[in-house]
């Protein structure tokens, strides 16, 4: 098999060729590592090889797809998952996380792991230990993040599909940049055990970024469901998640939502990515409207998400170095300086942002009322450039003298936080909606702006809506469908 003919099949297409003993896995995975050759150098997307053996005897609905996974929260016993951070580069997991044993145990061939933030706590891929991860559309722009490493191996055809994780929109901010399909499930429906019982209070969420809407909700059937060490037994489905994937999801009530209190003004391509949308549902029958403001406070919710990743964070930071007596110097800027300002936060004022994640859930609770979904650009404006969040070197001393005193506790005061969310969610305000309420919501990739660069739209279901999900993206998948759209890399 060359490279154009694996490039035509999604992982279900793959797995079956496989099954039918039209290709080896031996074979797909010399076709993934030689198209790895061919554009990591470029896309910096696979930043750890693990050593992979494919075997004819492989097992599972996957057996034989060559798969990548997330350097964070998806360990692979034997190797050091690094989080993006120097600071954990060498120190080796001790055993597979509960996710990485699912999909071995589905038959996937891993065979290495992908680029992200330090700490997957940007929402682009640019750590300091790796170097930036590039968009295959555009290689001056980022691929997103967290994920941006799986989302760009994916676009770019190393792999049908890969693994990603989601705490404020890690996988739904990558597949809209690179032009996939993106599914954030809700809380508690897949595992993060078995060295954690959730992350973030159940915020953040394991899953996957790929080509196809089938591959995600196949995936889904693989990875969710609770494990004896969890937090709690999740709510199944009472079909497979893959099987939505032929049915309709009727006639829906959609509200649509394009402004938002930290972004005001979205770029004209968000705009035209909802349009499309739109125009496309309506041709369905759904019935769509537009809202005249937000069904929740977007704009407490936002400083909420920030002060408690923050918090996070300093947990992170201080965890790392009990762990390995990694110094400051271990870490970048950035992270130190929003560590610093979580340990500037008090228990008092933490615990409050945590629990008006219950008011943020009663009034989208109250607008699923009335409303199936609700729709929103995944991105308020296109994909940015590689640096294009990079603190001045004014600011970068002055960053730096703060911490060497001790003193960018006193930030916590300024106004800084309010700068942070306008400066790095302004361009990515609508998805950390669904991961404080624990709300499943999925980005699709209906629209490419002018200059040829992905645009995702997002659509945000209430609980148990996966399958829902799942049903209305197969139906615009043969809509609009983008599986004929590859970047020229």
């Amino acid at each position: 098999m060359d490279f154009d003919e694996y490039r035509r099949y999604d992982a279900t297409g793959l797995a079956r060729l496989v099954a039918e003993k039209q290709v080896s896995a031996a074979e797909l995975l010399a076709v993934a590592q030689e198209r790895t050759e061919a554009v990591n150098p470029r896309l910096n997307a696979i930043v750890r090889g693990v050593s992979a053996t494919p075997s004819d005897d492989l097992t599972g609905p996957f057996a034989g797809v060559p798969f990548l996974i997330k350097d964070l929260g998806q360990d692979y016993a034997g190797l050091p998952t690094s989080n993006g951070s120097r600071s954990l580069r060498s120190l080796p997991a001790t055993e597979h996380s509960t996710v990485v044993r699912r999909w071995l145990d589905a038959g996937l061939v891993i065979f290495g792991k992908t680029n992200l933030p330090e700490f997957g706590a940007k929402a682009i891929s640019e750590s300091e230990v790796w170097g930036p991860a590039r968009n295959p559309w555009n290689l001056d722009h980022t691929p997103g993040g967290s994920s941006g490493g799986s989302a760009a191996a994916v676009a770019a055809g190393i792999v049908p599909c890969a693994g990603a994780n989601d705490g404020g929109g890690s996988i739904r901010i990558p597949a809209a940049c690179c032009g996939l399909v993106g599914l954030k499930p809700g809380r508690g429906l897949t595992p993060f055990g078995p060295g954690t019982a959730e992350m973030m209070h159940g915020a953040a969420v394991q899953g996957v970024v790929s080509r196809t809407v089938r591959d995600t909700a196949a995936m889904l059937d693989v990875i969710c469901g609770g494990e004896p060490y969890g937090p709690y037994t999740p709510g199944m489905p009472g079909a497979s998640y893959a099987s939505c994937v032929n049915e309709e999801p009727g006639k829906l009530r959609i509200g649509v939502r394009v402004p938002s209190a930290i972004n005001p003004d979205p770029h004209p391509e968000a705009r035209a990515a909802v349009d499309t949308a739109v125009k496309a549902l309506t041709s369905l029958g759904h019935e769509v409207e537009e809202l005249p403001e937000a069904p929740f406070d977007d704009a407490t919710l936002a400083h909420d998400f920030l002060l408690s990743w923050f918090v996070n964070l300093a947990w992170k930071v201080a965890e790392a170095k009990r762990l390995t007596g990694a110094p400051d110097a271990a870490f970048e800027r950035d992270t130190l300086l929003m560590a610093a300002l979580g340990r500037a936060t008090s228990s008092v004022d933490y615990v409050d942002a945590v629990q008006r994640r219950h008011e943020h859930t009663r009034r989208l609770s109250t607008f699923f009322e009335s409303y199936d979904l609700l729709l929103t650009p995944s991105l308020a404006t296109p994909p940015p450039k590689i640096g294009a969040f990079e603190l001045p070197v004014t600011l970068q001393r002055a960053t730096d003298v703060l911490l060497k005193t001790r003193t960018a506790r006193f930030l916590r005061n300024t106004g800084i936080v309010d700068g942070m969310i306008r400066d790095n969610l302004g361009w990515v305000p609508y998805t950390q909606l669904a991961n404080l309420t624990g709300r499943p919501a999925i980005s699709l990739p209906l629209h490419w702006t002018a200059a040829g660069l992905p645009l995702g739209v997002q659509f945000v279901a209430p609980l148990d809506g996966e399958s829902l999900l799942i049903k209305l993206a197969a139906q615009l998948e043969q809509a609009l469908p983008w599986g004929d759209r590859v970047p020229a890399l």
